[in-house]
């Protein structure tokens, strides 16, 4: 092999290494993605539940206050309450046949 012949080989192994290297740095940094991102995913998840037992909470709390009298809930309330009456009247109307 000749001198030029050697060095372009030298190059081209040192090249090889460095990308070599790249490629496994970026895997392992894509695992450690992935693993974050699977993490973040069920973090998302276990605050959408938060929220929506939140929103639940709120719901019934507006209800409560609004059977009280208290503020612009009451006539929200009054019509839900004629609802659930109805519903009842309904399946009550339903076992009676």
């Amino acid at each position: 092999m000749s001198g030029e012949g050697y060095e372009e080989l030298k190059i081209l192994n040192r090249k090889l290494d460095e990308l070599l290297t790249r490629y496994k740095n970026l895997r392992s940094e894509r695992e450690e993605l992935v693993k974050r991102n699977r993490e973040l995913v069920i973090w998302i998840d276990e605050r959408n539940e938060k929220i929506k037992e939140l929103e639940t909470k709120y719901e019934r709390i507006k209800f409560s206050g609004a059977l009280l009298g208290e503020g612009e809930n009451a006539t929200e309330a009054k019509k839900k309450i004629i609802e659930l009456v109805r519903e009842i009247d309904r399946c009550v109307a339903l076992l009676n046949r």
